[in-house]
Formats: C-alpha cells, structure tokens, sequence
C-alpha cells in the first residue's frame, strides 16, 4: 500500500463564539507583537473589530495591514513585510478571507526566507518555517486558513503564482461562523462554490486516499444541504456554522490529495482579469468535471453518492451525469453568472489563458491531461 503525507494545523478552533477561545490561545503564544492583515472593507465593516477587540483584551501590541486586494499581489506582500520590519512584529494574525490569508502566509515566507515573493513559487520553495501565523476566517470557502497553498498575483506577468509549502501552514486557525453573519448573498455564493470545487476536485485527483476522500464526501454533502439556506438567508447561523466546517473538511482534503484543471484555470482568469476566485471555480466546475467524467467516471461514484443519488444498480456514467448536472442545478439556484463573456472575458485572450493554465502548478493533480485545445474549447465553450 501506499505511503501519505498528511498536513494540518496543529490546532483548529470551529464553533459558534470560538473566537473568544482563540484570544487565550493567543494570549499564550507568547507573541510581542503582531501585524494584523487584513483589507479595508473587513475593516471599514466593523466585521475587522470583533477580533481586534479580543487582541486588545488580551493585551496584545499590534499594527495593522490593511491593503490586501481581493487577488493579493507581489506589491501587497512586499508592502505588507515592510510594514512586519518597521514595526518590529513577530508574529502575523490574518482577518479575512482567502485573500488576507494567502498574502498573510507569503509575507510569513518572505519574512524568515528572504529574497522575493516570486522565488517561492510552486512546490516546496521555501527553507525555513513561516513566523508565527494565526488566520481568523471570515468566510466559508476557500480553506487557505487550514492549508499549506498560496495564491499570488504577479502584477507584471498578469499570473497567478500557486505555492505550496508546508512551511506556510498557520499555527491556529479559527473559524468562527458568528464572524459570517453580515457577509452580502453573492460572497456566500462564491466562496461557498470554491469549497464545492475543493472537494469535487479533491475526490477526483490521482492524489487522493481514503482519509482525503471521506472529508471531501463529508463536505459535499454539507455543502448541498446548507448552502443554498446561507444564500437565501445570510443571518441563519445553523447554515453559516455548517458551512464552516465544510469549508475546513474540502480544505483537509485537497490540502492532501491536490486540485486540477478547474483551479489551474481560474488561476488564469483571475491572473488577467482580477476576477473572484470562486465564482470562476463556480462556472469552470461542471464543465472540467464533464470532460474528467469521460475519462474517469468511476470516479464520480462516490460524489454522487454524497449528494444524495442512490448508487446501487447505477453505471459510473449515471453517477457522473447526476453529478455534472446536480453542480450546474447548485450553481444557478445560488446565482451564479453563467457566461465569462458576462465578467469582460472575450476569446482572444483564450489561447494565453490556456498556455498559462497548463503550466499551473494544479493542473498535473488533473486526472485527464487535456491538449492546449481541449483547454481552449473548455474556456470558450463558457465564454
């Protein structure tokens, strides 16, 4: 049998009001003092404040970073480092979604690693452990607060750089869904179809095992069932705690077992046109997953299985077509745009955001290697 690595914070608060437990936890890390990443509306909102009055009552000296874009770029992590370096911190507390979280871990690198953000690009890069990290989420999707992946834009080339490194991985993380509560339909909607892509992709890769398979099955299943009711109605905390530990659980699992074609290619939209990460996931998902299920659809099984389909007696391919349509049904009830063309993306572009998406660090988790046009067609078919 195999052999697997398997990598997750040390520790993980989930809960609703887990965050005040969070503050005697950082109250005991022993932290002088810390730069607090985040971006201006998760201040300017108020949502920013909850946590920073904890850190105030648990004495904790701190400067705030608060320019992260919704793609955080080389500049906001350089940026943010000097602010770490003036300030004397020695430690990083993120606040925020996946944005503040991957700026967050790639100052952290470049702060105990030196050189320059994009030197750490791919797999692995960096030599030496991060600062100290703590990511306090304020979403239910993207899970960089449980993985050892990065995302960062590098504004010249207009791509998105994927890092993976342990070294990245946060020493607590903290989920708290009472934190969730004020977030608009449309960002529920993303970010809760990237924990959708997560796990669909987690369960389809090469890369996947039993412990990474059954999360990933367990977040599927939560996510069909209480993201829709998060959606409709933003202030339902049954939902928004549900959500939170599907988030964690798609997170555990491709944190482990890998992505593919879907992310390597929304890497690229979001390279070139500053898109949401998620809603790109959202509308990639069923089309990737339609040609994986040509080549792979005993895959597929197992996912059908979580969203609710009676397997027994079923070909793969049944399984693989409830599960194309049952994610393209999910993405419409939750208002998810279905044409690129809709968020400025126009076909000459296609050929560069195809060359950039097969050189992606996610795609070789794909379980079919598709042609340069085979990725060409998938963009334009959603264009």
């Amino acid at each position: 049998m195999a052999t697997h690595a398997y990598y997750v914070p040390p520790v993980n608060l989930m809960g609703r009001g887990c965050l005040h437990e969070a503050g005697k936890m950082i109250e005991k890390m022993g932290i002088r003092k810390a730069l607090v990443v985040s971006d201006r509306r998760l201040i300017s909102s108020g949502v920013a404040e909850q946590v920073l009055s904890i850190l105030r009552k648990s004495g904790l000296d701190y400067v705030i970073y608060d320019e992260v874009q919704p793609n955080p770029t080389c500049h906001n992590v350089h940026d943010g480092l000097q602010v770490f370096q003036d300030h004397g911190c020695d430690a990083i507390i993120s606040i925020g979604g996946g944005s503040p979280q991957d700026a967050a871990k790639a100052i952290g690198i470049v702060a105990t690693n030196g050189g320059h953000i994009r030197d750490y690009e791919g797999l692995h890069q960096s030599k030496h452990k991060s600062v100290p990290l703590v990511a306090i989420n304020t979403t239910a999707g993207t899970s960089s607060e449980v993985t050892m992946n990065y995302v960062i834009t590098d504004e010249e080339r207009k791509v998105k750089m994927v890092m993976v490194d342990r070294n990245s991985l946060v020493d607590l993380s903290v989920n708290d869904p009472e934190l969730m509560l004020s977030k608009p339909a449309s960002l529920t909607a993303a970010t809760g179809m990237d924990a959708l892509t997560h796990a669909v992709e987690a369960m389809v890769t090469p890369g996947g095992f039993t412990v990474t398979s059954a999360t990933a099955a367990a977040a599927v299943e939560l996510i069909f069932e209480y993201l829709p009711r998060a959606v409709k109605d933003g202030s339902d905390l049954e939902a928004r705690e549900h959500m939170t530990y599907a988030c964690f659980l798609g997170g555990i699992a491709f944190n482990n077992a890998g992505l593919g074609y879907v992310h390597a290619m929304a890497h690229q939209l979001g390279g070139v046109y500053d898109l949401p990460h998620g809603v790109c996931n959202a509308m990639l998902l069923p089309y990737v997953e339609e040609l994986n299920a040509k080549h792979v659809p005993g895959k597929f099984r197992h996912i059908a299985k979580a969203i609710g389909m009676d397997v027994k007696g079923r070909s793969d391919e049944e399984c693989s077509d409830y599960v194309i349509e049952a994610i393209r049904q999910l993405s419409k009830e939750v208002g998810i745009p279905e044409k690129l063309s809709e968020l400025g993306v126009k076909d000459p572009d296609v050929e560069l955001l195809a060359d950039n998406a097969m050189k992606d660090a996610c795609a070789p988790g794909n379980p079919y290697q598709p042609s340069k046009d085979e990725v060409m067609e998938l963009f334009r078919k959603i264009i």
